[in-house]
């Protein structure tokens, strides 16, 4: 299955959920910005209230169906502090929104607070925004895994949008179904992980800390007969 199929908006995903595997049963478990696919495990969600109709649309995306929270609480807010006591969770889910708050350092330090340092996060990593660089996200963000810290540029440092034109066309034809690239390399595109502890998040100025690399073999036998098959099928 591509990834237009599993996830046609593409502000909303979550592409390894199979990474969380620590809840337990008697957990309680906050989802922060469920978009339009909640979490299943998900006791309660919390959602930004934003002023302009048009805004949410931009943020969240504007889904043909209302999600499905089965009854389960959800909570708007606005500001910065998360509208939660300590501790009131065990484990916070907050896949695909640290690119979107301004502050991902007091952001990841209110999910601890409230979440006991426990939780999943996941997010684009600086290849995806390079190549499709869409507005609402914020900041330029990926884990160094040798220092455990998530690490970020924002975009106001530095400003992709000299290149606007050539990412623009590249949104386009993955709107129309070009996203190849990136469903066959989530793992470059992407990064998810489950924590047991708080970790640390730390503001960069370059993406000199950068060191992402492709680690598959693109010109395998079997991926030469899948191109060939689907140029012949046009």
């Amino acid at each position: 299955m591509l990834y237009r199929d599993q996830f046609p908006n593409p502000h909303f995903k979550m592409f390894f959920s199979n990474l969380i595997q620590s809840i337990r049963p008697t957990d309680r478990v906050l989802e922060i910005g469920p978009g339009t696919t909640p979490f299943p495990r998900a006791n309660e969600f919390l959602e930004y209230d934003f002023d302009d109709h048009e805004e949410a649309i931009r943020q969240r995306g504007d889904p043909k169906n209302s999600p499905e929270f089965s009854g389960r609480k959800v909570t708007f807010y606005q500001g910065t502090q998360l509208p939660y006591v300590d501790g009131q969770f065990d484990y916070v889910i907050a896949s695909h929104v640290i690119e979107h708050v301004e502050d991902p350092c007091t952001f990841m330090s209110e999910i601890f607070r409230v979440g006991g340092g426990r939780g999943y996060i996941e997010f684009p990593l600086p290849a995806y925004e390079y190549l499709y660089d869409f507005e609402v996200h914020k900041h330029f963000v990926w884990l160094d895994v040798d220092s455990a810290t998530i690490r970020f540029v924002p975009k106001t440092i530095l400003d992709p949008s000299p290149y606007r034109h050539i990412t623009a066309e590249l949104r386009n034809s993955f709107e129309m179904g070009w996203d190849d690239i990136v469903s066959n390399n989530l793992d470059f595109f992407f990064c998810g992980f489950e924590y047991e502890k708080p970790f640390e998040v730390s503001a960069h100025i370059n993406l000199n800390l950068y060191n992402k690399r492709f680690t598959g073999n693109g010109l395998t036998r079997s991926r030469q007969i899948a191109r060939k098959i689907q140029r012949l099928l046009g």
